[in-house]
């Protein structure tokens, strides 16, 4: 979880926590069912675990033909100065990107790991040469194209 807080789940919430993770559109009522506590009962639990950041927020999984991005590349990327400054810069770019739908700041041999999803082929050398290859302090870029997702569990 973002932020790394420790939640004291108990097995009620963590199963609340497994059936919103699969469907976060289910209803109360059928919720409450699954996990065996009354509805009222159950909400105050779902509202609890807003409160107390261990859900994070709800969203709809769009299909990546439905937003024109068929084309998925893991990038990894090593810059050339280990600064704070140039951290910071190199995150306010990705941030920026469109087409970079995650950012991690990684430990190994390199600071960055990329999830990038543009339209084509095409596409992604562009934002190769143009949003990557603009930023100065990037020493290396390393491209890792997704050929098939036989397991993707992203929300």
């Amino acid at each position: 979880m973002q932020g790394q807080s420790n939640f004291e789940i108990d097995q009620v919430s963590a199963r609340i926590l497994r059936i919103l993770a699969r469907n976060g559109r289910i209803p109360n009522q059928q919720l409450a069912a699954e996990v065996g506590l009354s509805p009222s009962a159950c909400l105050r639990r779902v509202q609890d675990l807003e409160r107390r950041g261990a859900i994070q927020g709800y969203r709809a999984v769009i299909a990546p033909a439905a937003r024109a991005a068929g084309f998925t590349a893991y990038v990894t990327v090593g810059l050339a100065r280990h600064s704070n400054e140039a951290q910071q810069a190199f995150e306010r770019a990705c941030l920026a990107a469109p087409q970079v739908r995650e950012c991690h700041n990684i430990t190994g041999s390199i600071e960055y790991l990329l999830r990038v999803e543009v339209r084509d082929l095409d596409a992604y050398r562009r934002f190769h040469t143009e949003v990557l290859g603009a930023f100065p302090q990037i020493a290396t870029i390393t491209t890792h194209v997704v050929m098939g997702s036989p397991k993707d569990e992203r929300a």
